[in-house]
């Protein structure tokens, strides 16, 4: 079985939810995790914070940087970045997970609320691949992901929330460009979303929807995990749904994933059924 032991990942929004469980998932391996995130007070609305994911990732068994980050901030980002590079020499892998969520009309959505979606989502993507390549560059095998779904002009997803497709889909075309790019050079970017809603806090934005009727984080952890374990050369510009990826990997049981097995699962946002 392939290995991140000793690889670093630089992992956005990893303080919480499907981000801590990527990383979970890497220190259970041996990893180097850099956790970059805002959350660095507890917040009892919100549970997790950079400091809780660190004491989790060193208990799993992996390494842990806590780094109190808010991706919008050119200098926050670099300043995290050269933090990571200090603390474990260089960068393997980047993980785009964080991202802001509203799910509402034109007429719903105020412009602070449009604005901090696409400076999270697109624009902070952008910025951490750009902080992050220089040392990717110069690792053996070297990735991005990004959690993003596949691209659609499909008016059913752009008509019931413009701002947050707009923002998301806006990660998805940062993954083609980047791997159009630095795919060429060996960089392995390629995205992943997943099959079903997952449950984390997420949800509560999402209405009617009854965690009971999702996967665990774990689904996506286990899958960031098959990808990342790949040969990054000729692999760039994917985008991959996580139970595809773990049947292809040869998993067949899925019912583990399932916050209540037997339940209808409800598909994820940007696919159809």
């Amino acid at each position: 079985m392939a290995s991140l032991s000793g690889k670093t990942l630089f992992i956005t929004g990893a303080s919480r939810g499907i981000g801590l469980a990527i990383a979970l998932r890497a220190a259970r391996d041996g990893a180097n995790i850099a956790i970059a995130a805002k959350s660095s007070v507890a917040n009892p609305k919100l549970p997790g914070t950079i400091h809780s994911a660190a004491a989790e990732i060193e208990a799993a068994g992996g390494r842990a940087l806590a780094l109190k980050c808010d991706i919008r901030e050119e200098d926050e980002v670099r300043a995290a970045v050269a933090a990571t590079v200090d603390a474990f020499g260089g960068i393997d892998i980047l993980v785009n997970n964080a991202s802001a969520i509203w799910l509402r009309g034109a007429l719903d959505t105020p412009m602070k609320r449009f604005d901090l979606m696409q400076q999270v989502n697109s624009r902070g993507s952008f910025l951490c691949a750009q902080a992050c390549l220089p040392h990717l560059l110069q690792a053996p095998n070297p990735h991005v992901l990004t959690l993003a779904p596949p691209p659609s002009l499909e008016p059913k997803w752009w008509a019931a929330h413009t701002g947050y497709t707009l923002a998301k889909m806006g990660m998805s075309f940062v993954t083609l460009g980047l791997a159009g790019e630095f795919g060429p050079q060996g960089v392995a970017v390629n995205a992943l979303w997943p099959k079903t809603v997952i449950a984390t806090d997420a949800i509560n934005m999402i209405p009617g929807v009854d965690a009971r009727n999702c996967r665990t984080p774990q689904i996506v952890a286990d899958a960031a995990h098959a990808i990342l374990v790949r040969d990054a050369r000729g692999f760039a510009g994917n985008f991959l749904i996580d139970e595809d990826v773990l049947r292809e990997a040869g998993t067949s049981d899925f019912d583990r994933y399932a916050v209540e097995p037997g339940r209808r699962l409800l598909p994820d946002l940007f696919l159809d059924p």
